[in-house]
């Protein structure tokens, strides 16, 4: 099992959502999609944000990082949901943050 489970992340992802706005996550399928390109973005060499990181697979770390508020999910202009971290400014244009491959 999960922990935090679904309800739990969706619950603090939307906890900044002002009463009577649309939430930011609205089902398990875009938490599923935001923590696994958040779990990409470490495979590929991104910092973790969240302490004792090195023991852990990619995905709990990225589950522990969206539970604890250091990567928020932000809606994209094409209704994409993409990862930032929290200490960013979150705007639906910000993207998270990538290595350049060039």
């Amino acid at each position: 099992m999960l922990h935090p489970s679904y309800t739990d992340l969706m619950e603090v992802v939307n906890s900044d959502v002002e009463p009577g706005e649309q939430p930011i996550v609205q089902s398990r399928y875009s938490i599923v999609l935001a923590t696994a390109k958040r779990a990409r973005q470490l495979i590929a060499g991104a910092e973790p944000l969240v302490p004792n990181a090195a023991d852990k697979k990619p995905l709990s770390v990225a589950i522990d990082e969206l539970y604890k508020g250091e990567v928020k999910i932000v809606a994209a202009e094409s209704d994409e949901e993409t990862t930032a971290p929290a200490t960013e400014e979150a705007s639906e244009t910000v993207s998270a943050p990538e290595e350049d491959n060039e």
